[in-house]
């Protein structure tokens, strides 16, 4: 019988079960998936306890991403038994096997193994959506990273560059740092050597920031405000440092926005967007331009240790649950 994490009552991790369940019947225009390996995100932590602004009914299970083998096909036209494929869902990947329609799936990159294709599509889509739909980056601007050692953050340092612009990164430590560089960043920077917003105008000799990617909030975004450039836009991505407090005079002095990231959101509203993102995002999969960072790989099993590494940002990059 196919296994899944199911969240019944709001909590942490540890309260979460490992359940068994029957697979159902596949409605016409369905498919089912045999999942080989989930991506952890941020928001799955964050919907178990009930902090997200999704809020599924109980009992659900977490999980936004998913990569596996098409096993069955119902009437479902675009997709073959045997395919290998990204799920797309806003919930249900922490799962052997997942129903979903042709809508949902994105062919795996050739190159890209089930726990790549299953981090992949989140992370760097935000990072896209940011970046090119929000923040309209351009050749030579300078973008600063925060949060540069997790999976969001990586993305952005890896597009960022490969949009050509100067990436300043920053980060907790030497190690995740020395991943950003390897991923494209041109200035690396740790939280507890030197004030960052100092850091960011020594290196652009007092102009400060074009744009900056904040998946952090707090004390972090209210600091990026004094280190921007004229015109700046700051991407608020979340808030894993907590909620940071825009002083509205910082932004007129500069002429800066403030511009909120909801990936997900602005395909659902707009299904265009969202093809030319995927579209993007798998050409430059397969062409080696992007990948994600995977630190931790571990079994379905190993569910609330692997969001512990979330909480505890002890992941640099990605961590995927792995199946079978």
């Amino acid at each position: 019988m196919p296994k899944a994490v199911v969240c019944r009552e709001l909590g942490p991790p540890e309260s979460l079960r490992l359940e068994t369940f029957d697979a159902v019947p596949l409605a016409p225009g369905q498919v089912r998936v045999a999942i080989r390996a989930a991506g952890l995100n941020f928001p799955d932590v964050l919907m178990a306890a009930g902090q997200y602004q999704l809020k599924p009914p109980l009992p659900f299970t977490p999980g936004m991403e998913a990569a596996g083998d098409v096993v069955e096909i119902n009437a479902a036209e675009g997709v073959a038994v045997g395919d290998r494929v990204i799920v797309k869902m806003r919930h249900g990947a922490y799962s052997d096997e997942a129903v979903a329609t042709p809508s949902q799936l994105v062919r795996l990159p050739s190159n890209f193994d089930y726990a790549e294709g299953a981090t992949f599509l989140a992370g760097h889509g935000t990072a896209y959506h940011a970046l090119i739909d929000r923040g309209r980056l351009q050749p030579g601007e300078v973008l600063l990273v925060h949060g540069a050692g997790g999976g969001v953050g990586l993305a952005a340092v890896e597009i960022g560059k490969m949009l050509g612009a100067t990436v300043i990164a920053t980060a907790s430590s030497d190690e995740k740092l020395a991943i950003a560089k390897a991923r494209g960043a041109d200035h690396l920077m740790r939280y507890d050597q030197e004030p960052f917003r100092d850091a960011v105008k020594r290196i652009t000799d007092g102009q400060g920031a074009d744009v900056v990617f904040d998946p952090v909030g707090g004390e972090v975004f209210e600091n990026s405000m004094r280190c921007i450039n004229w015109g700046a836009r700051l991407l608020v991505i979340g808030f894993t440092g907590g909620i940071g407090l825009a002083k509205t005079n910082l932004l007129m002095i500069k002429g800066a926005s403030v511009l909120g990231v909801r990936a997900g959101e602005a395909v659902r509203r707009n299904p265009a967007l969202g093809e030319v993102r995927i579209k993007a995002l798998t050409e430059w999969a397969e062409a080696g331009k992007v990948r994600p960072n995977i630190s931790h790989r571990l079994p379905l099993e190993d569910y609330a240790k692997a969001m512990r590494l979330l909480i505890d940002r002890k992941a640099i990059g990605r961590v995927a649950l792995t199946m079978g």
